[in-house]
């Protein structure tokens, strides 16, 4: 995809060349395939849908047709790559949901992976992308009795205001992710539960039991039905008409070009690295359909959404009304 939209230069080369501004920048999801073309293919779009040579410190004088050609030659390299990783791809992808991890597995491998996670779902690659800003912003919001499913290695801990919190219970399937989070807890009346979000949370702790229920980045890994479930499990146990749930995704990008490559190349993200993680689903859909099926009882609400990363990740705050 990269060598059809951008031949033998790289994206950085091309806006040096044209008179851009360089900030130098470093991503590293080498872990998940797809990701760094990804962003290099936002960065590049982003920074040529108002691209205006005359603006910038340059001797070269560009007319209206040359940039008009330029501009065809970019949308149609972009074109080409798109059919001919449709083409290659078709025969050989699953649907994504095939590669959501059954909760034996996902336990499995990640207590496998809890020892490096962090250098996948945080550091400098994270602060790129927004996810930071977004964990911060979103975390802060909670407040009272809070749940937090899929805590991993505790990556949000630090982000919650503790003078809002009156107990915080902890939530993940995998005992390696959970022994990680706890090097990152002081405070002994933190409470950490090993258990499966898809199917035990009522179980363990009844309805209504709780003001927010916090997720972040879980749902992708259990596919479309088991993030359904899981949704479903946290709309029991939050309360009716004062709780919420605070909600961090990744999600498929509301550019159409970048959200076709997520089709794409989701199965082989997913399988090559990315830990299972489905990452073009359609959180609000999912919302949607299991405030639609929960006949007889509170519906889900999408108070707020807010998209990061050309929408490659989204942040909700969703409250369960009567």
């Amino acid at each position: 995809l990269r060598r059809f939209l951008w031949g033998n230069q790289t994206p950085t080369t091309q806006r040096r060349r044209q008179g851009h501004v360089h900030h130098p920048r470093q991503l590293r999801l080498n872990e998940v395939p797809g990701y760094s073309h990804l962003y290099r293919a936002q960065d590049w779009f982003h920074h040529n849908d108002d691209f205006d040579p005359s603006n910038q410190t340059t001797t070269t004088t560009t007319t209206n047709a040359t940039k008009s050609q330029h501009r065809r030659q970019v949308l149609a390299r972009a074109a080409t790559a798109t059919v001919v990783a449709l083409a290659t791809t078709t025969r050989t992808t699953r649907a994504s949901a095939s590669w959501a991890l059954a909760p034996q597995q996902a336990s499995k491998d990640y207590d496998g992976y809890a020892s490096t996670y962090d250098d996948l779902d945080g550091g400098s690659a994270s602060n790129l992308l927004g996810i930071e800003e977004a964990r911060t912003k979103l975390i802060s919001q909670a407040s009272g009795h809070v749940l937090e499913i899929g805590v991993g290695t505790g990556l949000n801990l630090d982000k919650y205001n503790l003078q809002q919190i009156k107990s915080l219970t902890l939530v993940d399937i995998s005992g390696g992710m959970l022994q990680e989070a706890k090097k990152r807890v002081d405070n002994k009346s933190v409470r950490f539960v090993q258990a499966d979000a898809t199917s035990e949370l009522v179980n363990l702790f009844g309805e209504d039991a709780f003001d927010t229920v916090v997720d972040s980045f879980s749902l992708c890994v259990m596919g479309n039905e088991g993030a359904k479930q899981c949704l479903e499990q946290m709309s029991r146990v939050v309360k009716t008409g004062t709780g919420q749930l605070l909600l961090l995704e990744n999600s498929r990008s509301s550019n159409p070009l970048l959200g076709l490559y997520q089709d794409v190349t989701a199965d082989a993200a997913a399988s090559a690295g990315g830990k299972g993680c489905v990452y073009n689903q359609n959180v609000d859909a999912l919302i949607a359909t299991v405030s639609k099926e929960n006949l007889g009882r509170a519906s889900l609400k999408i108070e707020e959404e807010e998209l990061y990363a050309a929408g490659l990740f989204r942040s909700f705050r969703v409250s369960k009304v009567a």
